[in-house]
């Protein structure tokens, strides 16, 4: 198993939430769309001794500093179902097992939810985390697709109609199966291995639209 379980988990919506002002793009066009190139656009921010989500490097960056610990932002507590996410990945992690990619179908702040995501080296992951329990693999793997990327890439993920897949640069790597979370809150997250300071990735192009 690469991964264990996850220190804690850090959401950072709520204070982003009190700020944001939605625009008449946003009104007009209710799913997610972001370049980040507004720091008041909506994702929750914050830097403490574990983890820092930040506008910053031409995108929204995750830099996580405790070993065995996630981190992750959402643009807003709105539940969507059957969805299809997108995002630019820069990686500048040290840690070529830094752990990054979609948080989907999060239900509210019980930290029960969907995340699905790769590493440098290859490896990729479908993980289910549920309030009070570890989280559990649906699946995992390596892929020549994700390696040869050197972890910059676009990231892409069909969540809906009890099913999961993760796309690499247009590119399908695998798909699995799981109808507990049916429809939920969709974010981005980073996570940590072993190596302390070792993940530092930056969001870009964040887009979502809805699977027919």
């Amino acid at each position: 198993m690469k991964l264990k379980v996850f220190a804690s988990v850090l959401m950072l919506v709520l204070a982003s939430l009190a700020c944001a002002t939605p625009d008449i793009d946003s009104l007009l066009n209710p799913l997610p769309k972001d370049d980040f190139s507004s720091s008041s656009s909506g994702w929750g921010t914050g830097t403490d001794s574990y983890s820092s989500v930040e506008y910053a490097n031409g995108g929204l960056q995750m830099q996580v500093f405790e070993p065995y610990y996630l981190t992750w932002s959402t643009p807003s507590l709105e539940p969507y179902e059957n969805t299809h996410l997108e995002v630019d990945v820069k990686n500048e992690s040290t840690d070529p097992q830094a752990f990054y990619g979609f948080i989907c179908n999060e239900l509210g702040s019980s930290e029960s939810f969907y995340y699905v995501g790769v590493s440098p080296d290859g490896y990729y992951a479908f993980f289910k985390a549920t309030m009070l329990q570890d989280d559990v693999f649906l699946k995992e793997g390596t892929s020549d697709v994700i390696s040869a990327t050197g972890g910059n890439m676009r990231l892409g993920l069909d969540c809906g109609n009890g099913s999961m897949t993760l796309y690499v640069n247009g590119q399908v790597i695998d798909t699995v199966s799981d109808t507990t979370y049916t429809s939920g809150v969709v974010g981005l997250f980073a996570a940590t291995e072993s190596v302390q300071s070792g993940t530092n990735v930056t969001f870009d192009n964040f887009a979502m639209s809805k699977i027919k």
